[in-house]
């Protein structure tokens, strides 16, 4: 178990230090994997005194062996033994994969750092690390008119299954990045909960979690296709909710009902209590892709956080091989999310995309938005190109975007933005 949180330890050291990934710089405490060095017979040494201790002998030792049960490299500034099975290897295998599916979170030391555990409550966990950031420009001498959305991420976490029988799985996940208006420990928490699998065809999901309010805003961020999300769901939406959700999921259709507190981030026990459900319905979920996937959405979040809020909207996607298309509708009395207001707005966003390459997918976006119905001249439209650039799945993703804000009130601007996102 002490190996668990020493691996744990090291990848937190990287996240802070800013470092995204590098294979290179992946380092053990050199006492956890250090063994006697064994030499194949005719073996030279390499006539250098590495450890600067005077003598050229096996310590000095750092070669690949043409046996593929020796490899020698350096931790801490130390020549290390490492056997087939090691700990490097096994690094060194999940980073060589290929990954071309993009539709799903694949982490890429999960080999790594699962484990399945023989004894008590818990079957099998997997710690992992999340980093997401940006280099952005803006073109233009006002300030950076988009308060909403903060794209620097830096989350760890670990998530498992309890024993079989239990069909039950828990997360936990803490955000250690720093945001604006919130503090560091009111925003810690992100992901806290437990999800029943008992009922066929169906999740029931208690604690904190994503609140599905929208399609954009309740997905995760590993897949958004733009380093930023629409304007709808960076203002409505992208938040998380304490409570009881059941999900569920069937063919031709699937749906998402919560009863929550309307708190968010913490900031009050109980201010009141909301309802937040969506359905899709799928018209081709029985034709096994033949001709592609259509989507057909739509849902309310409305509840009281010491005044009353609704929020409901419509959404159509379709994807057929390498293209997809979508857009999404969403109009608020009053909204409850990163920020609450009882503003009356709504927002329009549809988005093109096509995969050039399993690696390359070309993505294009018009979103409009109007922060206060009750009031005119102040109406948002943005205008976004991208390219994503998949080097492993989404498990490491480059993202580079093209954003003109053409907004009524304020000065037009142009944005470039370089993302990054790494699942370790």
């Amino acid at each position: 178990m002490n190996s668990f949180f020493r691996i744990f330890f090291v990848i937190t050291l990287v996240f802070a230090s800013g470092y995204a990934f590098a294979a290179e710089n992946i380092s053990v405490e050199k006492n956890v994997v250090e063994q006697e060095i064994k030499l194949p017979e005719n073996t030279e040494l390499p006539q250098r005194d590495l450890n600067n201790d005077g003598v050229i002998d096996n310590k000095d030792l750092l070669i690949d062996t043409s046996e593929e049960n020796f490899y020698m490299f350096k931790i801490l500034g130390d020549p290390v033994y490492r056997s087939e099975g090691s700990l490097f290897n096994k690094i060194k295998t999940s980073l060589k994969g290929e990954v071309t599916r993009t539709d799903y979170s694949n982490y890429l030391l999960k080999d790594v750092l699962t484990w399945d555990l023989d004894k008590g409550p818990v079957d099998r966990i997997q710690f992992y690390g999340k980093y997401r950031g940006n280099m952005s420009f803006n073109f233009v001498e006002d300030e950076d008119y988009d308060t909403y959305y903060d794209i620097t991420s830096i989350d760890l976490g670990m998530m498992g299954k309890f024993v079989p029988e239990s069909k039950t799985e828990f997360k936990l996940q803490f955000k250690l990045t720093p945001t604006k208006d919130v503090s560091f420990f009111q925003n810690l928490i992100s992901d806290a909960y437990i999800v029943n699998e008992s009922i066929p065809h169906h999740e029931v999901m208690i604690g904190n979690s994503r609140n599905q309010v929208g399609v954009e805003g309740g997905m995760s961020t590993t897949y958004v296709p733009f380093v930023l999300r629409s304007q709808i769901a960076r203002t409505f939406a992208n938040t998380r909710a304490f409570g009881a959700r059941v999900i569920g999921n069937y063919s031709l259709a699937d749906y998402s009902f919560a009863v929550n507190s309307s708190d968010r981030f913490f900031k009050e026990f109980f201010p009141g209590a909301e309802f937040t459900g969506w359905v899709n319905l799928k018209p081709l979920g029985k034709t096994d892709g033949k001709y592609g996937k259509l989507v057909l959405g739509g849902g309310l979040n409305a509840g009281k956080r010491h005044e009353n809020y609704t929020v409901s909207g419509a959404y159509i996607g379709y994807n057929y091989k390498n293209f997809m298309i979508n857009a999404e509708y969403s109009i608020a009395d009053g909204y409850n999310a990163r920020f609450f207001s009882t503003d009356k707005a709504e927002g329009f966003y549809t988005t093109i995309g096509y995969k050039l390459t399993p690696k390359i997918q070309i993505v294009g976006r018009f979103d409009q938005f109007d922060p206060n119905r009750d009031m005119s001249g102040d109406l948002r439209r943005e205008y976004s190109a991208g390219i994503n650039y998949f080097v492993k799945g989404q498990g490491m993703r480059i993202l580079l975007n093209y954003v003109f804000c053409d907004y009524q009130n304020m000065e037009n601007s142009h944005r470039l933005i370089l993302g990054t996102q790494f699942l370790l």
